[in-house]
This record gives C-alpha cells, structure tokens and sequence, in this order.
C-alpha cells in the first residue's frame, strides 16, 4: 500500500485531533469538513479499499461506528447524520486507505449533499444468485 496522510497520522507524524482510538481503529476530525463534527475513523491496518480489510479490522470498525456516530450527534447537536465510504478514484476516493466519514447535518443544511439517479432493477433474480454465489 501507498503511504498516505493517514499513515503518517497513524504513526503520530502528523497531527490530528483525536476523537477516539483503540487497537484497530483510530477516529479523528476532518480538516476540510463539509459540516461541524465531520469525523473520520480508520482502521490501524493498511488497506486501500474496503474489500480488502480483513474481517477482524472490519469488525472492529462497525463495533465502534455507532458509538462514534453518537458521540458526534451529541457534541454537535445535529439528530442526522450521513456515514460515507468511498473505493477507488472513479468512486470519489482521494485519500487511498479505508476510511468512513461521519457527516453531521445541520439545521443550516450543512452537511453531504447526495445526487442519487436511480433505475429500474433489472435480471434481480440472476444478479442476486450470482453475488449470492461469490459469497
């Protein structure tokens, strides 16, 4: 894996400001916020993409998502919130370690603004067998 910001963060070379950690997950402030409160939490294992973190660090991110996503909600006073995570550069990845990124928004409409253009599903049965399968 590509050394990243958050390598460096990780390896207490660059600042963050801290939110919560433990022994596979770091949480802390984003520096470009899209609103108050925008945290991103991390796993300690290097991995680009989600797909590629292993099952104990995946564990140990949704274990504490929750409770971050609370703790953000509270000290900020927003009641919603987005959880974003993006693969890959066509997907919107900049930074490329795993990371969430826990969005509150606000009364003022601060906050992740999402376009979502939907279709009909099609050949749901065959496409469901086939992920189904690769499980």
């Amino acid at each position: 894996m590509a050394e990243t910001v958050f390598s460096k963060i990780l390896r207490d070379e660059l600042p963050c400001h801290r939110v919560y950690e433990d022994a596979h997950v770091l949480a802390f402030l984003d520096i470009n916020p899209i609103s108050r409160g925008h945290t991103l939490v991390i796993p300690r294992e290097p991995a680009e993409r989600l797909e590629e973190l292993s099952e104990e660090a995946a564990a140990a991110i949704g274990r504490v998502l929750p409770r971050i996503a609370r703790a953000v909600l509270a000290a900020t006073g927003a009641t919603d919130w987005n959880l974003l995570q993006n693969n890959g550069r066509p997907a919107h990845q900049d930074v490329f370690h795993v990371h969430f990124h826990i969005i509150p928004k606000h009364a003022d409409g601060s906050g992740l603004g999402v376009g979502w253009k939907s279709s009909k599903l099609q050949d749901g049965d065959t496409l469901a067998k086939e992920i189904a399968a690769k499980l």
